[in-house]
């Protein structure tokens, strides 16, 4: 059964619930054809013997693009990255057993930050289900606590309809991942397709997206009558493309705020209204401003252990708090709120904005102008301030200031692996745009970064896309340095390799005594010759004095993937931080803290 792009051009009427002259069709093609329907346009896999049918009718259309990955964790993650650039729901496709298990990193990862997925999962015969069959596993068992929804499907008749609910489910509501299991017998038989559904309804599931008019305007009296007013705003706000709507607010309040380490590049960090990231890393102000407000604006955030820290200490200061989330199990779930809002973050700031502009209450000027003298005496402690040494290794915060500084006013995309270097790039790398940082902030998913820039590459094949990664990191997923050489997808890697598990070896410095357990890489591979061994360009740089030129040609080889390998001072390490169990406020601004 052939699938091509005239085909696509037919689709409204193939989208009819009902039809005279019904075609017969395998199961995958109709998986396929509803695909094609959503109009996905890349899907990342591994093929396996019970997704073989699936792929055959892949085989047979040319509108969706798939790319084999190395991995099956890789294919996922690269459809994740794919999403969190674009807002479209990724797609990826695995074979049962070992190809199931080996996507639950994944797709865990997706769920924690919320990232609109399908994941496809080939499934043994629907008479084997149960019998121990070859790679067969409990892929609906499995998934179930790491997914916002999963189906078996058991009929071929179904899968329309199931991927229709599939993808509803995925983009609406909090975003996340949905498997759908597909045993190989229901993808191979033949049954009458009708059309792919127009429309989706599940009584069971209907996610309000407009806010409480009376509690919004509760919000509103309390925020025009703060003295010490704050906005945190989390990666909510980028899952619901509400940049817009938070910039209007914030300029209209002048009132200060800040992003979490999801939420980066929601609110131009290039503006002295934004305080810099707020938590376990974040800047002074940032958290003295969190402890010290009366009136906290909460903004698709979840108030999460990295970014308050010990919620007894954050609850010793009294404050009133509002708290936008379309999710309301989020709402008072780690700290009572005061006023909470259930709905979309893009319509509630809307409605928002449009009573702040009918009301003739302005925000009280003096006590603003106090409070933002007191945020200024905060900013002064310089708490981003770094020391270059004496000049004879690279500092690893000065090549993600470089790199900010070269690429800033480009159309740049930066993802980043999990460790030092995750929260070098937060803070050095400042985030002007919404969806330029991509990185894996709730499960904390090291070997994602070159994934994920892979993922955003195919998306946005005119932008350039950087890699900020360490030694330990990209070596979890670095086989797919192979997939960027077959599908031409020249991504920059930028290893700040210090020969440690920075972050590891950092904790275990400060509170370990300094027991540097297994956390040391003695073998580490010559990475030059490995991105050369794939057909990339490698490059180690070693002085300070290179790291500019290193960029600089890496940005003019456009076409080809670079993997700059800098050796950077193997003892430093990410300040600000508060530790395990203190307080938001309670932070180490440098060694000298120690």
């Amino acid at each position: 059964m052939e699938i091509t792009k005239a085909e696509i051009a037919c689709a409204a009427a193939a989208t009819a619930h009902a039809s005279s002259n019904p075609q017969e069709l395998r199961g995958a093609e109709i998986l396929v054809k509803s695909l094609q329907a959503e109009n996905v346009k890349y899907i990342w896999g591994y093929p396996g013997g019970a997704v073989l049918h699936i792929y055959d009718a892949f085989y047979k259309q040319d509108t969706i693009q798939h790319v084999l990955v190395r991995h099956e964790q890789a294919a996922v993650h690269a459809a994740d990255g794919y999403a969190r650039a674009t807002g479209d729901v990724g797609v990826a496709l695995v074979t049962s057993g070992p190809g199931v298990t080996n996507a639950i990193t994944g797709i865990a990862t997706a769920y924690m930050d919320s990232i609109p997925m399908v994941i496809i999962t080939g499934q043994v015969p629907t008479h084997a289900i149960g019998l121990d069959a070859f790679q067969e596993c409990d892929t609906v068992g499995i998934t179930r606590p790491i997914v916002k929804h999963n189906f078996l499907v058991k009929d071929a008749r179904h899968i329309a309809e199931t991927m229709k609910k599939a993808f509803h489910i995925a983009r609406s509501g909090r975003p996340g991942p949905v498997v759908v299991d597909i045993p190989k017998d229901v993808s191979f038989n033949k049954v009458a397709y009708t059309g792919y559904p127009a429309t989706v309804e599940m009584r069971s599931y209907n996610p309000s997206r407009k806010g409480h008019g009376g509690q919004i305007r509760k919000a509103l009296q309390l925020l025009l009558a703060a003295k010490r007013p704050y906005i945190y705003t989390g990666g909510g706000v980028l899952l619901s493309n509400a940049s817009a709507e938070l910039r209007t607010l914030v300029d209209m309040l002048g009132y200060p705020c800040t992003n979490t380490l999801m939420g980066l590049g929601a609110y131009p960090a290039s503006d002295p209204k934004f305080l810099g990231m707020l938590g376990m890393h974040g800047t002074y102000e940032a958290n003295n401003a969190m402890q010290n407000c009366d009136v906290l604006l909460a903004v698709g955030a979840r108030f999460d252990d990295r970014v308050i820290g010990n919620p007894k200490h954050f609850a010793q200061n009294e404050r009133k708090i509002i708290h936008i989330d379309i999710d309301p199990s989020s709402i008072s779930k780690r700290v009572k709120v005061d006023i909470p809002i259930v709905g979309d973050v893009k319509e509630v700031l809307t409605e928002l904005i449009s009573m702040i502009r009918e009301s003739n209450v302005k925000p009280d000027a003096n006590a603003l102008g106090n409070w933002w003298s007191t945020i200024d005496g905060w900013r002064k402690r310089d708490c981003m301030k770094y020391s270059l040494g004496d000049g004879s290794t690279i500092k690893p915060q000065y090549v993600v200031e470089t790199l900010w500084n070269m690429t800033k006013d480009a159309d740049a995309y930066i993802t980043s692996d999990v460790g030092q270097h995750q929260m070098w790039a937060a803070q050095y790398y400042k985030f002007d745009q919404p969806r330029r940082w991509i990185n894996s902030g709730g499960l904390g998913t090291m070997g994602v970064g070159l994934p994920y820039a892979m993922g955003i590459k195919l998306a946005k094949p005119d932008s350039e896309v950087f890699c900020i990664t360490g030694e330990g990191s990209i070596q979890m997923c670095i086989q797919e340095l192979s997939t960027c050489f077959q599908y031409n997808t020249p991504v920059k890697i930028v290893s700040l390799n210090n020969r440690y598990l920075g972050m590891v070896r950092q904790w275990q410095e400060i509170d370990y005594e300094s027991r540097y357990s297994h956390s040391y890489m003695d073998a580490l591979p010559d990475f030059v010759k490995l991105a050369e061994a794939y057909g990339h360009v490698g490059m180690l740089i070693e002085k300070p004095g290179d790291v500019e030129p290193a960029l600089r040609e890496a940005r003019k080889l456009k076409d080809r993937t670079v993997f700059m390998d800098f050796r950077t001072d193997s003892t430093e390490n990410v300040f600000p931080m508060v530790q395990a169990g203190k307080g938001i406020n309670e932070m180490l601004l440098g060694s000298e803290d120690l």
